[in-house]
């Protein structure tokens, strides 16, 4: 409180005037000045209404930094930290902060057209893998080394672009194909020279059966392993080779058709080992309806023996109808085998002496092992089952015909053993 004094001539009139204390943050303004009466009385009339709320806006400011300053700390029942007196600090957002991103765009949709339900499009690029042996021409044997770029592909005469290639040696999964008939003792034993031949060449991992033929087909030995068992079969057919046949007659056509069918079910490269003279009797399958067969196979490999070759160097130039028409017979079975085995990329042999057996023998057991394998897709792509002809050649580096040579520099004439074609698939309507 304050006094503020005013003289007049008689008397003296002194006035208590108040402090008025504005409350700011970190300031105070004092109102403090010594003022006539009249003035002064209007003065305290305007000031004396808002001093009485600055007073409880006053007290009211002054208590609550107290309880701010006093808060009621309470221990939990369970005990642990008290309750948090401290100042909270909130950090300010930054401006250089990146903005966030935009929301990824919904995923169109596509209704199909009343009615019509999904469709699936489904395109099928045709393949064809061909095996191709190359051997010398004189001893059959192997030739490697050679290159992709060394092979060329024709098919129906366009050449193909060769996208595949890799030499292949792996086991084998082979049947032998024997005819065992009453036709003469001397083709019996010249069918199993050949099959024991053949076996002497297997290794352990080769799968192989058995199964000879004359007007029925006999299974000798399933697929096996056990190349035991196999020589057992074999000497069954050799105890009996002395004793009479029961038909003189074979079937080679139906039992060749047999042996495709149950080689189709079993995956990978399959082979045909078909020991006989090649002649038929009363197949019900006609030399047309197995040519389709044969070349309508996938992955099966015909490599023949004629055990008729022999007994043709015996007989033939002998004079008379009956031999005339014998020797035609055996050269029209022995050109019926070796289609067989062209068809499918295979060899043929027509051995006319004994010793040549176990060379032609060694010559097959090699080539069906040695390989090279060719992947190309056709130029023409329809599946529309025609039968395409294919014709591999071998090429140097500039595009010349390949030649090969001997350790001695003496040029060597070599054979390239493929498929003659393949039948293309038929599109399902």
């Amino acid at each position: 409180m304050a006094t503020a004094c005013a003289s007049g001539d008689a008397d003296r009139v002194c006035l208590w005037t108040k402090e008025v204390v504005m409350t700011m943050p970190r300031l105070k303004f004092h109102v403090w000045q010594r003022l006539p009466l009249d003035l002064l009385l209007v003065v305290v009339a305007l000031a004396s209404a808002p001093l009485m709320p600055a007073e409880g806006q006053a007290a009211s400011q002054n208590q609550q930094p107290a309880a701010q300053q006093q808060p009621e700390q309470t221990t939990p029942d369970a005990g642990g930290p008290s309750g948090d007196t401290g100042v909270i600090a909130v950090p300010r957002k930054t401006s250089d902060e990146a903005p966030p991103p935009p929301p990824a765009p919904a995923a169109p949709q596509f209704k199909n057209p009343e009615g019509m339900g999904n469709v699936t499009l489904r395109v099928n690029v045709p393949e064809v893998t061909i095996d191709v042996g190359v051997v010398t021409e004189k001893t059959h044997t192997f030739v490697p080394g050679l290159k992709p770029s060394n092979f060329r592909v024709y098919e129906d005469g366009v050449e193909q672009k060769v996208e595949g290639f890799k030499r292949t040696e792996a086991p084998i999964t082979a049947l032998i194909l024997m005819e065992y008939s009453a036709r003469g003792l001397g083709f019996r034993i010249q069918a199993l020279n050949a099959a024991l031949a053949f076996a002497q060449q297997l290794r352990s991992q080769d799968y192989i059966a058995m199964m000879t033929f004359d007007l029925n087909t006999h299974i000798v030995t399933d697929f096996t392993q056990d190349k035991q068992q196999l020589q057992e079969g074999m000497r069954m057919l050799e105890n009996e080779a002395y004793m009479p046949a029961t038909f003189s007659e074979s079937d080679i056509f139906d039992a060749l058709n047999e042996s495709l069918d149950r080689l189709s079910r079993i995956e990978g490269p399959k082979y045909i080992i078909l020991i006989a003279t090649g002649i038929d009797s009363f197949s019900k399958l006609t030399f047309d309806k197995i040519e389709k067969k044969v070349k309508a196979s996938r992955d099966i490999t015909i490599d023949t023996i004629s055990t008729d070759g022999f007994f043709e160097a015996m007989t033939e130039g002998r004079g008379g109808m009956m031999g005339g028409m014998r020797d035609m017979s055996y050269l029209q079975a022995d050109n019926e085998m070796k289609s067989f085995s062209d068809w499918t990329g295979g060899m043929h042999f027509a051995p006319r002496f004994v010793g040549e057996m176990p060379d032609d023998v060694k010559a097959i057991n090699q080539t069906i092992r040695n390989k090279y394998e060719l992947i190309y897709h056709p130029t023409n792509a329809k599946q529309d089952g025609t039968f395409r002809k294919i014709r591999v050649e071998l090429v140097d580096d500039e595009g010349q015909p390949l030649r090969i040579q001997d350790e001695k520099k003496k040029p060597l004439k070599y054979d390239i053993i493929t498929r003659d074609g393949y039948r293309a698939q038929q599109e399902v309507e």
